[in-house]
């Protein structure tokens, strides 16, 4: 497993405490970063010596949204050079938001939060699962 950080953009206490949950019962040993607010998720990823293992962010968040938080990342020299995965994990996918996030980004998933516990389960180990094995810019050699 590759061992940075997870970086969480939620500001739904709920969705956390389930995504957490379920990071647990699936053993992945990386810890969990949580921020309630994009901004606060810039600072961190700007002061950071860790190498983040992936960064899952909803879209609908408090002042900068899950969209213009990773448009900043991706106009920033030096959070573009770090290569960090970037998903998006939210409940509600609008068309419009899929389509900006491909075509005018560099997100690499897109994917509605499920109803039920089983089904956030299986997203989430589809997600770290396919991250374990990606070879990217970043990955440990």
């Amino acid at each position: 497993m590759k061992s940075g950080p997870i970086v969480m953009i939620e500001d739904d206490d709920d969705d956390k405490e389930i995504i957490v949950q379920v990071l647990n019962d699936l053993k992945v040993p990386n810890l969990v970063h949580w921020f309630i607010s994009s901004s606060e998720a810039f600072k961190y990823l700007k002061e950071t010596p860790e190498k983040p293992f992936l960064i899952l962010c909803d879209v609908n968040l408090p002042g900068l949204s899950g969209i213009e938080f990773k448009k900043e990342i991706d106009s920033d020299p030096q959070l573009r050079k770090k290569s960090i995965p970037f998903v998006f994990y939210s409940t509600s996918i609008a068309q419009s938001a899929v389509d900006e996030a491909y075509i005018q980004m560099t997100v690499q998933g897109f994917f509605q939060k499920g109803d039920h516990y089983e089904e956030i389960k299986k997203t989430i180990d589809l997600i770290v699962s396919y991250w374990k094995v990606c070879r990217h810019p970043n990955s440990e050699q």
